[in-house]
């Protein structure tokens, strides 16, 4: 019990020492040793180093756990797995889980309807697409999250622990260093006294005291400069980090572009699967699904007109899908008036050449000044700019109020 009193006594000394000293580091009033430019270097590159990793993997986590909820849970439950030293078991995807609703609706609502049958398909790929997120998750897991997690909770409190270490072991020389130099100036002091004879004993003790101190003063040097040294080593080994990271970091690309393909595919294998199983049931309704290629660049004219950004629909000089032609032959524009009422502005979406007299050729952005004439095929407008007056697409056309 004595011992352990005298331990913790000089523990609280040696403390309170300390932050004298740091304190008045702060204030200015003491003098500080500085570590060589290379290992402050090395230490700021460690600090970046560190903080960046732990931006990156928390931000990972939240890539692959978007739910702070579940993220929090699945932590926790990492936690106790780990602590009883037990492989935790895979988690049941959001994609997983709603392909299993899809087929357990497919059942009460009758495989063999439409709907059901529809439902079966496209809970499967659900299902499918879970599967590849979880893999994704665990493989990005094993190779990318692991080994940023052991660098924060290994090796960067290691390094932690001996930058504290070589902080305390710069102190305590400091501290020395002050004690030599408060000695010395005893020392002087009392040698520059005119009665040295009397005071002779007095100036032995002040020698020895300083004598003292330059011993302690040698210990706190050969101490510090081993822990800078250690320090240093561990430092350096930060390099060796990054090229583990950037090994890890590959790895977490291929993950994830392995895991998009594989969506891609089941999602082209799905349009296809409800492509062929919709034409079969609703040959007419769903034309439009069955021939992606004719939906993709034949928009409606009416939602084209409506909607700025869209691809400019193709248009060819005798029959473009998605705008119709005038059977009787081109609109004589020269006897066509601008009516009274009924004409607005229009903006210019996309670049238009005219394919004959009776149309408009249109530079986009443009405004214009359309209208309709009876018996005019409804894709169609009427177009005015200054002394220009022809025909002109809808479907290339922002209508304005």
């Amino acid at each position: 019990m004595d011992f352990n009193l005298k331990k913790l006594t000089s523990d609280a000394g040696v403390f309170f020492t300390r932050a004298v000293q740091f304190t008045e580091e702060k204030l200015g009033s003491a003098e500080k040793t500085e570590l060589d430019a290379h290992l402050e270097n090395l230490i700021a590159r460690a600090d970046c180093t560190k903080n960046w990793t732990e931006k990156i993997f928390r931000q990972t986590e939240v890539l692959l756990q978007p739910n702070p909820i579940d993220h929090t849970g699945a932590r926790i439950e990492e936690f106790f797995y780990e602590k009883l030293d037990k492989k935790i078991p895979s988690r049941t995807t959001n994609g997983e889980l709603l392909g299993q609703y899809m087929l357990d609706a497919a059942k009460d609502f009758g495989p063999g309807t439409p709907y059901g049958s529809t439902l079966i398909t496209v809970g499967e790929y659900q299902s499918r697409l879970g599967g590849a997120e979880r893999e994704f998750l665990q493989t990005s897991a094993i190779n990318f999250l692991t080994p940023l997690r052991n660098f924060l909770e290994g090796d960067w409190r290691t390094i932690s622990k001996e930058r504290r270490l070589l902080e305390n072991r710069r102190l305590d020389l400091d501290i020395c260093k002050a004690r030599v130099k408060k000695a010395k100036q005893a020392e002087a002091k009392a040698a520059a006294e005119p009665d040295f004879q009397e005071t002779r004993p007095r100036n032995y003790v002040l020698s020895a005291s300083a004598s003292a101190a330059e011993q302690e003063l040698r210990v706190a040097q050969t101490e510090f400069d081993r822990q800078a040294e250690v320090t240093r080593l561990l430092l350096e080994g930060i390099s060796s980090t990054h090229v583990n990271h950037l090994r890890c970091l590959h790895e977490f690309v291929e993950a994830q572009a392995t895991y998009y393909a594989q969506c891609h595919q089941y999602m082209q294998e799905l349009q296809k699967e409800l492509s062929s199983a919709n034409s079969d049931t609703y040959p007419n309704s769903f034309a439009s699904n069955a021939n992606p290629s004719t939906s993709a660049t034949s928009p409606s004219p009416v939602s084209s007109a409506t909607l700025p950004g869209v691809s400019p629909p193709c248009l060819a000089s005798t029959s473009t899908p998605g705008i119709a032609r005038e059977p009787s032959g081109p609109l004589k524009i020269q006897d066509v008036q601008q009516p009274s009422t009924g004409h607005r502005k229009a903006k210019v979406l996309y670049d238009y050449d005219a394919h004959d007299t009776s149309e408009l050729s249109l530079l986009a952005d443009e405004l214009i000044t359309v209208y309709t004439v009876p018996g005019m095929d409804p894709d169609w407008l009427v177009g005015e700019r200054g002394n220009q007056k022809g025909k002109v697409p809808v479907t290339y056309l922002e209508l304005l109020s």
